[in-house]
């Protein structure tokens, strides 16, 4: 098989935002037990690797027949890769997934076994509709963040409603990600946009009610809000394709710099700047590799 197809099929900048994902349940994880390195953190890392790797390589083993029309230039359509081998590299990883993720804990196995179960939900069924599309794929986020919090098992009761932001999110880039290939998606750009005011509000809450440090998390927050709001405005004002997919691409990326405000405001700013440095990794590789 061709290996750059394989890391184009998979979307390796994406998978970067996963594990920063991971990394801010970590940090949310230690405000109820102290953390040090330890060989979960690797199992939970490659857990969450092969559940986005799998996700994506489903998503697009289902949209194989629109794609041969819309998205000609994509590794099935093209024929680089074969339906049978895609579906053949999914299972793998999501076998990877689940492995990784039931040796490090029961809860943490369960945990991964639900983000496994949300994306392919939404691979298959959910994203066809306006509405449970977005919240299905903010879910998958939420999940991923709580994987990582499950490194302290018992922390899930307390925080699990944090799980509501990147499903705001995430929510909102699903909204952007709507006719990215026509135009002509304003409303939906225009939600998206109050979606991301919600996000900030939703740091301050946390800043009363679980003791974040915004004084931390402030200036990782304002560079993800203000990245956003710059290229979904442009999106909105100019509501071209290219500029739909720039403002998309933007917002993939952007998960790394809000997982660094979640690693600032309940861990340091030292790991909060370790997160942020996958940020050029995924830009770099952005460039080598589709993101949407």
């Amino acid at each position: 098989m061709d290996g750059r197809a394989i890391l184009t099929l998979i979307r390796p900048a994406n998978i970067v935002t996963s594990i920063a994902d991971v990394i801010a349940g970590f940090a949310i994880a230690g405000l109820f037990s102290p953390l040090v390195f330890q060989s979960d953190m690797l199992l939970l890392v490659l857990s969450t690797i092969g559940l986005y790797g799998g996700g994506i390589v489903f998503n697009d083993v289902f949209d194989f027949e629109q794609d041969k029309i819309n998205r000609p230039e994509r590794i099935l359509p093209s024929q680089r890769l074969s339906l049978k081998q895609a579906t053949g590299i999914g299972l793998i990883l999501f076998g990877i997934a689940l492995v990784a993720a039931f040796a490090s804990s029961m809860i943490s196995g369960l945990v991964a076994s639900l983000v496994m179960v949300l994306a392919l939900v939404y691979d298959k069924w959910s994203k066809h509709n306006k509405v449970i599309g977005p919240i299905n794929m903010g879910m998958c986020r939420g999940a991923n963040l709580m994987l990582g919090v499950s490194i302290v098992p018992s922390a899930l009761e307390e925080v699990y409603l944090i799980s509501l932001i990147p499903i705001l999110f995430v929510a909102a880039i699903t909204l952007t990600a709507q006719k990215e290939s026509s135009g002509q998606n304003k409303t939906s750009i225009g939600i998206a946009m109050l979606l991301d005011l919600s996000v900030v509000a939703a740091f301050f809450l946390m800043q009363d009610r679980l003791n974040l440090s915004m004084q931390s998390a402030g200036v990782f927050l304002l560079l993800w809000y203000g990245t956003n709001l710059f290229f979904k405005y442009r999106a909105f004002s100019d509501n071209t394709p290219t500029n739909i997919k720039m403002a998309v691409k933007v917002a993939v990326l952007s998960i790394i710099p809000l997982d660094a405000a979640f690693t600032a405001g309940f861990g340091s700013i030292p790991m909060a700047l370790l997160v942020l440095v996958l940020l050029p990794i995924s830009i770099f590789l952005a460039k080598k590799f589709a993101v949407t």
